[in-house]
């Protein structure tokens, strides 16, 4: 190999791994550490709105750094501020921090044994969606940034989010209560970018989608009323649970035959319905719960109206009535399509060009979206699926599982994303 093309080699491979900046030390220094506090976090997870022990631990963590705390947003939200050595716009970085009413069945040495009471009932608790590892990774960033002010021209301001998997009933939370209580402003961001961890990527990959990437959720909530009768007779009542069957192939018609899903997938699904006390009685009424996902606002627009439309009507034609009520849960994920162009060549540094994939639009949805909703944000998956690996576990499941080794990537991919935005934009 000549001179030149040896120096070429040398230079791109100091590129690709970390050099730009010189953090690889850094980086090395931070993985475990990462890791540790990834797995303590695991080991106690707390649910939405009462993560209370991981935001005392995030807030202790960068009072240490010299980062300005900010604590109790939206409840339980931890919000730092670092400004660099330099003037320059403000960045936004952010992590969930909340886990999940799931029982894990995991045999991790770290896994979590813990229990609460959600809804009503004593549950176990888990962090069976990766927002431990997002913790985790800005916690490492927010190490690394800190210990490099001289190389950030402007501010971070690092925001770790609660309940991102919705408060609790009659509560605010989440992205949402965060946005109200300010914390886009002052100092004001000018954009924000944000990862989640996947199973079912493979480690040392990042896969975005410029535009709308995942769905805006709907909860709806349906109510039935019917005529109780004997199960014996049934011509004389009315029967709620034939009439909620009929008003659920109804709404599926709306997505079967009304949707254009060569444009924007959706979904109508029912995820829940209680009716009834015992076998031979025929009850008064019937309750409905689920989620609507649509990637397109006038797709959510039109099957919004004809739900409203369909599900009185149906319960009418069988001589009953029915109500129903749709609230949003969290809007179109949507990453800024020129933030997104801008970023990918530090993405495709960190992690090799042939490592950053474009995806289709998942029906998944994130609350992200509500920041997006503000200002212009980037929003990417990181790969934490073991590479070889046959069988990956689905999020928000007891055996989701989370390989370790991806999580240093997801540090490197937001610092250089931070360090790039402010410096080179």
């Amino acid at each position: 190999m000549n001179k030149s093309l040896l120096y070429l080699t040398l230079l791109f491979s100091g590129i690709m791994f970390g050099q730009e900046y010189n953090l690889k030390s850094d980086y090395d220094k931070i993985e475990n550490k990462v890791i540790e506090w990834r797995r303590d976090i695991h080991q106690n997870p707390e649910l939405s709105n009462r993560e209370f022990k991981t935001a005392e631990k995030i807030a202790n963590h960068l009072k240490s750094l010299g980062i300005e705390v900010q604590t109790g947003i939206a409840h339980t939200g931890v919000v730092g501020v670092l400004k660099g050595d330099l003037p320059g716009k403000v960045v936004g970085l952010r992590a969930d921090i909340d886990g999940l009413p799931v029982t894990e069945r995991n045999d991790l040495p770290f896994g979590s044994t813990v229990t609460s009471e959600f809804l009503g009932e004593k549950v176990g608790v888990m962090h069976a969606c990766g927002h431990d590892t997002h913790t985790a990774i800005l916690m490492g960033v927010a190490e690394i940034l800190a210990n490099n002010k001289d190389k950030i021209k402007g501010t971070v301001k690092f925001i770790f989010q609660p309940a991102e998997e919705g408060p609790p009933p009659g509560e605010e939370g989440g992205a949402l209560l965060m946005v109200k209580e300010g914390v886009l402003k002052n100092p004001d961001v000018a954009a924000i970018f944000g990862l989640h961890i996947n199973s079912q990527t493979p480690v040392g990959v990042i896969r975005y989608k410029s535009g709308g990437a995942m769905a805006a959720a709907q909860e709806f909530n349906i109510k039935v009323k019917g005529k109780q009768s004997h199960g014996s007779q049934p011509w004389s009542g009315v029967d709620p649970i034939l009439i909620s069957a009929k008003i659920i192939d109804g709404l599926q018609t709306i997505i079967s035959r009304e949707t254009k899903l060569t444009e924007e997938a959706a979904v109508i699904t029912v995820g829940k319905i209680k009716s009834g006390v015992r076998f031979n009685i025929i009850p008064e009424t019937a309750e409905m719960i689920g989620t609507i996902r649509t990637l397109d606002y006038d797709m959510k627009d039109h099957i919004n109206r004809r739900m409203m439309e369909m599900v009185p009507a149906i319960a009418k034609a069988y001589g009953g009535d029915a109500t129903i009520t749709i609230r949003d849960a969290t809007d179109i994920t949507f990453n800024d399509p020129d933030l997104v162009a801008q970023m990918l060549p530090t993405l495709e540094r960190v992690a090799g060009s042939g490592n950053v994939q474009s995806q289709k639009a998942v029906t998944g949805a994130e609350d992200f979206s509500y920041f997006q909703r503000e200002i212009p944000g980037f929003y990417f998956v990181l790969g934490g699926m073991t590479p070889g690996s046959t069988e990956a576990y689905p999020h928000h499941t007891p055996d989701f599982l989370i390989d370790d080794s991806g999580l240093i990537l997801g540090v490197k991919a937001l610092t250089e994303i931070s360090l790039d935005y402010l410096n080179k934009s």
